[in-house]
C-alpha cells in the first residue's frame, strides 16, 4: 500500500460518528522537570477511555451490510474490545469479544455492559486471537483485527492528523505506545507524509518488546512470553502491515520498565488529575526516558495518553513503585551488628534524610538485617548513601532495581525469633515530619532493645509504625511513663493473633 493511500484513508475515515477530537494539552509540571515542552494527546478522554474506538468503528463502518447482519468478532486485551462493542451498538449488529483471562475486570465489565458477548481464553492477546479466528470461521463472523488492518490503522491515524492540525508549530518528536503497531503505524504514515522532519518514536515495556526486536532483526519476531502489567500492549507478534509501516516510517524504539511506567502514571495524575492505565502511560514514560538518555533540552514533544482503563486496586502497586521509577526512593538492605545502639547509630549515619520505609527483625546474636527505603533525588544520591553506609562499616546492598525485593521481599521481612524474649508489640502513630523517628528513639530507655520495626510512608499526615521492644518485667512502670512522655497515639498489639502466628 502506498503512503498516499493511507493519507486518503485517514482523511476520509469515519471515526467522528463515535470519537471526538481529543485535546492536546500542555503538561506544565512534567515539562518543567524534564526541561522540554511536553504535550499530551488525551485519548484517555474518549467515550471508551482509549483511542481504540477510532479504528474499530472505521473498520466496521466499511463492512458490507450483509457482513454486519451476521455479526462481528474480535480478540482484545480490553480497549479494542470496548471500541468494537461500542461500534456494534452504534451500527446495530451483534459482537463477540475474545479476551485473555488476564484482562482487568473493569475492561471485561465495560465490554459486557455494551451488549457484547465476552469469551475469556488464553493468557495473552495472541492466545485470544487464535481462538477468535477459529470462532470467526466456524460462525461466519467478520473478524475485526485490533491493529493489522488498513481500515483500523487509518482510524488510529486520525490522531496524527489532529496533532498536526492542533499544533502547526514545530514538533521535535511524537511518542507512541506500541503493542501490535496499529496506532504508531497510522500516526507515522500521516505525520511522515506531511511533516517528515518530525521524529516518530515507539515505546514498549522491556518485557513486551516484540516491535523493537522485530525492527532490530529486520523480520517479525515472536516472543515466547509477554509481561502483563501493561496488558494493553501485551502482544507476542506484531502485525505484518504494521511492521511494514514501522520499518518505513518509525525513527526509533525506546524501552521502559514497570517502575518507569508507574512514575509516568503519577506524573500525568499530578498534571491532569487523571489516572492512566499502564499502557496508556507508556508514551509519557518513553518521552521521559528519551530525554534522560539523549540529554535533549528545549524541545517540543508530544506523547499519546492512549488509555485509562485500569482496575482501582492496581493503584496500590502503582503508588508503591512510582517513587522508585522516578528514582526518588532508594531501596536498601543493610546489615547492622546486633548490639545496643547500632540501630540508633545507623539512623545517625543516614542523617536527616526522609526514611520512607523501615523493616527490621533481630535474626541472631551477631547481626540484624534491615530493609529500608530512603527518599532521594536521583541515582547519584543513592550511590552516595551506599558509600556512606559502607564507610560506617554497615554492609549495604542496593535493591532499587531488584524486582523481587521491591515486589515481594519488602512485605515479607520478619519471622519468629527465639531471641525476642520479653517482647512487647506496640503500634504508634506519629506526625510525618523530619525528626519524628529520632524523637521516638531518643525518648526510649537505651537499655531496651528494639527487636522488630516496620514503617511505611503512605503520604498521609500521620505515619504508622509497628515496634517490638524488649522490656524487662520489672521496668514496665518506666515503660508506661515513656509512653506518656512520648505523646504519640499508641496501642498494645502484643496479643494480636497475626503477630502471635507469624512473628511472636
Amino acid at each position: 500500500m502506498k503512503p498516499t493511500d493511507y493519507l486518503e484513508r485517514i482523511l476520509t475515515a469515519r471515526v467522528y460518528d463515535v470519537a471526538f477530537e481529543s485535546p492536546l494539552e500542555f503538561a506544565p509540571n512534567l515539562s518543567a522537570r524534564i526541561g522540554n515542552r511536553l504535550l499530551l494527546k488525551r485519548e484517555d478522554m474518549q467515550l471508551v477511555f482509549s483511542f481504540k474506538l477510532r479504528g474499530a468503528y472505521n473498520k466496521m463502518a466499511m463492512l458490507p451490510a450483509k457482513a454486519l447482519r451476521r455479526g462481528v468478532i474480535a480478540a482484545s486485551a480490553g480497549n479494542h474490545a470496548q471500541g468494537v462493542a461500542l461500534a456494534a451498538q452504534k451500527l446495530g449488529c451483534r459482537a463477540v469479544i475474545v479476551m485473555p483471562v488476564t484482562t482487568p475486570r473493569i475492561k471485561i465489565e465495560a465490554v459486557a455492559a455494551r451488549g457484547a458477548r465476552v469469551v475469556l481464553y488464553g493468557d495473552s492477546y495472541s492466545d485470544a486471537d487464535l481462538h477468535a479466528r477459529k470462532l470467526s470461521r466456524a460462525r461466519r463472523l467478520a473478524l475485526i483485527h485490533p491493529y493489522d488492518d488498513p481500515d483500523v490503522i487509518a482510524g488510529q491515524g486520525t490522531i496524527g492528523m489532529e496533532i498536526l492540525r492542533q499544533h502547526p508549530g514545530p514538533i521535535d518528536a511524537v511518542f507512541v505506545a506500541v503493542g501490535g503497531g496499529g496506532l504508531i503505524g497510522g500516526i507515522a504514515a500521516y505525520v511522515k507524509r506531511l511533516r517528515p522532519e518530525v521524529r516518530v518514536i515507539g515505546v514498549q515495556p522491556t518485557d513486551s518488546d516484540a516491535m523493537a526486536r522485530s525492527l532490530k532483526a529486520g523480520r517479525r519476531v515472536t516472543l515466547a512470553h509477554v509481561g502483563l502489567f501493561a496488558d494493553g500492549v501485551a502482544v507476542k507478534r506484531v502485525g505484518a502491515e504494521t511492521f511494514r509501516l514501522a520499518r518505513r516510517y518509525v525513527d526509533g524504539m525506546i524501552l521502559v520498565d514497570t517502575d518507569e511506567i508507574c512514575a509516568a502514571i503519577k506524573d500525568v495524575f499530578e498534571d491532569t488529575r487523571s489516572i492512566l492505565e499502564p499502557a496508556g502511560a507508556l508514551a509519557i514514560a518513553g518521552a521521559k526516558a528519551w530525554v534522560e538518555r539523549t540529554g535533549a533540552k528545549g524541545k517540543t514533544l508530544v506523547a499519546i495518553a492512549c488509555g485509562a482503563n485500569t482496575n482501582f486496586d492496581r493503584l496500590r502497586f502503582v503508588a508503591e513503585r512510582a517513587e522508585v521509577g522516578e528514582h526518588r526512593e532508594a531501596v536498601l538492605a543493610v546489615t547492622i551488628p546486633e548490639r545496643r545502639g547500632s540501630f540508633r547509630r545507623f539512623c545517625t549515619v543516614l542523617g536527616g534524610r526522609n526514611i520512607t520505609e523501615f523493616n527490621y527483625r533481630m535474626v541472631d546474636a551477631e547481626a540484624a538485617h534491615i530493609f529500608v527505603g530512603v527518599g532521594v533525588r536521583g541515582r547519584e544520591e543513592t550511590a552516595r548513601i551506599v558509600r556512606t553506609l559502607r564507610r560506617a562499616r554497615f554492609e549495604t546492598l542496593d535493591l532499587s532495581d531488584d524486582d523481587v525485593a521491591k515486589e515481594h521481599m519488602r512485605h515479607m521481612v520478619g519471622g519468629h525469633s527465639a531471641l525476642a524474649r520479653n517482647e512487647l508489640l506496640y503500634r504508634f502513630e506519629f506526625p510525618e515530619r523530619p525528626g519524628a523517628l529520632m524523637k521516638f528513639l531518643s525518648a526510649m530507655n537505651p537499655t531496651w532493645n528494639i527487636s522488630l520495626f516496620h514503617y511505611r510512608n503512605h503520604g498521609a499526615d500521620y505515619g504508622s509504625i509497628l515496634v517490638g521492644i524488649q522490656v524487662p518485667r520489672k521496668e514496665m512502670g518506666q515503660f508506661r511513663r515513656f509512653l506518656g512522655r512520648l505523646g504519640y497515639p499508641h496501642a498494645d498489639e502484643s496479643g494480636n493473633p497475626a503477630y502471635r502466628l507469624f512473628l511472636g
